[in-house]
This record gives C-alpha cells, structure tokens and sequence, in this order.
C-alpha cells in the first residue's frame, strides 16, 4: 500500500511538470526565448527557435525526467518486494512449526486411545476366555463325578446279585429266596431311579449350553444389556429397494413389553415399511404398514436361543413367519405390489420413528438381549435353506446378498456393543 502511494504521487507530480512544459517554453537549455531591447533603442535580437526545436528539447526534458521517474520506481520496489519477501518467509517458518506440532500432538493422541481401546478390548476378551475355561472345567468335572457314582453304584448292585446266585447254587430255603428276591428288586428300582437322575444331569447340562453358547457355532453377538431409548444398532446396507425379500435372525430376548422390536426398516414417510418385533410370547412380522401383519402365537421363551425368518413378495402378497425351522404363521394378499423403496434406515432394536437417527425414540419398544446371524436376501429362500439355517449346524457360513451377518457394516450406539466368543 506505501508503494503504491509512492508511484501515485510521483505521477501527479510529473503530469503538473509535463503542464507547465506543453503551456509554454521559456528556457531553452538556460536561455531566456525573448528579445532584448537596447539602450540606443536597437534591437538585440536572437535566434528564434522553430516549433521542431522546441519540441525536441521537450522531448529531450520528458526522456530525462521519464528515466528518473522510473530509476526511483524501481528503487522503491525492490526495497518493497525485499521486505514483503522476509516478511512471508517468516510467516511460512512459523506457520509450518505451529502444522506440524499439531500434527505431532493429533498423531500421539489417536495412537493412545487406540492402543487403550486395544487393550480393553483384549482384557475383554480374555476375561470371557477364562470365563468359558472355568464353566467348561466345573461342567466336565461334575459330570466325572455322576461317572464314578455310577459306576461304583453298579459294583454295589453287582455284589447282592453276585451272593444271591452262590445263595442260589448253595440250594437255600425258600424264605431265603424270597428275602434275596425283595432285595434285588429294591436295589434294581433304586439303581433305575438314579440312572434318571444322572440322564437328567447331562440334559440339564445341554439346556445350559443353550442358554450361553452362540447357535449354529457364531463367535460373535450384539447384545443389548438393558431397554432405553438410546440404546440400538444401525445397519447400512447397499440398496434396499425390494419387491421380495427373506429376514433371519437368531434372538436371545431378555423381557417382552406390547411391543419389543428385533429389527426394523422405514422411511420418513412410513416407518413401518418392514418390522419382526415381540409381543409377550407371540412373534409378529408387518410389511407396509403396522396393521398389515401376521402373528405365529407362543413361540418366544424368554432366555432361550431362537431362531426367526421372515418372507414376503409382492407379487401374490404371500407371507410367512418361521420359527426354529418350522412354519408358524403364513398369510396371502399383504401389500400386493408394493415396492419397498431404498433411502430408510434398518435398526436392530429400536424403531424408525420419522425423526433423525437416535432421536425420540421409544423405551417401551426397545429390545434386551442378544441378536445374531442377522441376513436379509432379495427372494424368498426355500424351506430347506430356511431349516438349514436354523439347524445350528455350519449357518454361519450362509449369508443374505443384502445384509450378511459379519461383512455388512452394523454400529452399535448408546451401551450397545459387539461381545465375541
């Protein structure tokens, strides 16, 4: 800005010489352009200079004073663009240390709170190992000890039986016989009583295994520890744009209210574009609308593995609820032609409700529990593929072409969170 200030001035000053110049020459190179007059009344005349003269010693005065105009331009530039020049290479000093402190102190920060989340997580997961070595050494344990009861049960009703048949070859009385008779038979009722008691043991011990390990050999749950309103997952599928579709789910449900969604699909328009949720023992599946739905009757237990698939098409409208494998519930004529359209939000656990993701939602519809083996397909999978997938046996490995349990992207949010086996 000095600069520029500089040049102005100098050209204002150079356009009042330049004035004075074209008005009127009056010294020609220090010489006064008039004639003398003298004493004697004659005349000391001088030569007159012509026009082309005049203009040639203006031209002359211009190229002078143009040379100087720009010597000092330049001078005053260069001293400006010098200072400008140290100013910016300061400038670019400082800025670069503050970036690349920044950086530095950024860089720490994230690799310590990944290098914590790392080491909870891996406590975690030990944790849960040691958990499941000691169940399964307590279990293998007991059932050594139903094992050796057994057996030295059987010895004990081996040795009666063994003495009643030397009794038998030593010929006794028959009140002898009688006796030996009522003793074995009350010591075969009783064996046979604790023979039950020990099948119950390993069935008891099955009905354990179910209630705490994964189905179908998952190593990887969603649980949710409890019903609130901020606690759900969000699923990101590819595209959901479906004119027939298959839903599967393994479920662990915790407590049923009305109305417990397992997981849900809507837009802002209609939330309710597709729904599996829980009413105290009854499964319910609604496409299109949450009066447009099918109920299978009794078929939560609470606690308990379950395995749930849902079918629709809008062809026909034909829709099914299946249950372990099994048919429970089937209707025709739901939301014939109906297209699901793509843009929604799919949640476990809570329900699209119109408003943005996490907001306004409902704690009496929250789910608490564990999911897994959630799969979505495009079609509507046979009954065999349906029972393959609740059969408990190498499932894991079929995965829906929408939504695969394990490949497509599910965020946990509120005290939701992935636990692994």
């Amino acid at each position: 800005m000095a600069t520029l200030t500089i040049v102005l001035w100098i050209l204002l000053n150079l356009s009042y010489i330049l004035t004075d110049d074209f008005e009127e020459i009056q010294y020609i190179h220090g010489i006064e352009n008039n004639i003398s007059v003298l004493p004697d009344g004659s005349c000391k005349c001088q030569k007159e200079l012509t026009k082309w003269d005049k203009l040639f010693v203006m031209l002359e005065d211009s190229q002078m004073r143009q040379n100087m105009l720009l010597q000092s331009i330049d001078e005053v530039l260069k001293v400006e663009l010098q200072s400008i020049r140290s100013e910016m290479l300061q400038f670019v000093a400082n800025f670069a240390g503050t970036c690349t402190n920044a950086m530095d102190s950024a860089t720490l920060r994230i690799t310590t709170q990944v290098d914590k989340k790392l080491a909870y997580k891996l406590e975690e997961v030990s944790k849960t190992k040691v958990e499941n070595e000691s169940e399964q050494k307590n279990t293998l344990q007991q059932l050594l000890l139903v094992s050796q009861d057994l057996s030295n049960r059987l010895r004990k009703l081996e040795m009666p039986w063994q003495k009643a048949m030397d009794m038998k070859d030593q010929r006794p009385s028959p009140d002898i016989k009688k006796t030996v008779a009522v003793k074995l038979e009350t010591t075969l009722n009783s064996l046979a009583t604790e023979l039950q008691e020990s099948k119950a043991e390993p069935i008891a011990f099955q009905k354990w295994s179910a209630k705490h390990i994964l189905p179908s050999d998952y190593d990887m749950a969603l649980i949710f520890p409890m019903r609130s309103k901020k606690i759900f997952a969000s699923v990101h599928p590819g595209d959901m744009t479906l004119s027939s579709f298959t839903a599967c789910i393994w479920v662990k449900v915790t407590d049923v209210l009305e109305k417990t969604i397992v997981f849900s699909y809507g837009t802002k328009r209609n939330p309710y574009q597709v729904q599996l949720y829980f009413n105290q023992s009854s499964a319910l599946l609604s496409v299109h609308s949450d009066t447009s739905k099918i109920i299978a009757e009794n078929v939560v237990s609470l606690g308990h593995w379950a395995h749930f698939c849902g079918t629709w098409t809008a062809e026909d409208g034909n829709v099914t609820l299946w249950v372990n494998g099994k048919l429970a519930a089937a209707s025709s004529g739901m939301a014939v032609g109906h297209n699901i359209p793509n843009g929604g939000i799919l949640q476990l656990g809570q329900e699209k409700n119109g408003c943005c993701t996490g907001g306004g939602f409902d704690e009496n519809l929250a789910f608490s529990g564990k999911l897994t083996g959630f799969n979505v397909w495009d079609r509507v999978i046979s009954e065999y593929e349906i029972q393959d997938l609740a059969s408990r046996e190498d499932s894991f490995s079929v995965r829906g072409n929408i939504v695969g349990w394990g490949v497509t992207e599910i965020l946990p949010h509120g005290g939701a969170e992935f636990s692994y086996y």
